[in-house]
């Protein structure tokens, strides 16, 4: 289940983060080069954020998600479904 609450999609079962994680993989990129290029289009986000992120210890902001998507070349269907 899916809402948002103050620019942060909460992700009960984790299904963002888990779908970051293996799309990453999956294009042969890692955390630290995927933090890099968030950085660079100005992006708040540290590698221990996305190690949250991916694990489900941490929402991810609107920014962040839109950023992902465009950086991992996938629908947002792709991150959520």
């Amino acid at each position: 289940m899916l809402f948002l609450k103050e620019e942060k999609l909460i992700d009960k079962e984790n299904v963002i983060g888990s779908n970051i994680r293996r799309i990453r993989l999956e294009k042969g990129m890692g955390q630290t080069e995927l933090v890099r290029e968030l950085q660079l289009r100005k992006i708040a986000i540290t590698r221990e954020v996305l190690v949250k992120i991916e694990g489900g210890r941490q929402h991810i902001k609107l920014d962040q998600l839109r950023a992902v998507k465009d950086i991992l070349q996938v629908s947002y269907e792709e991150l959520l479904q």
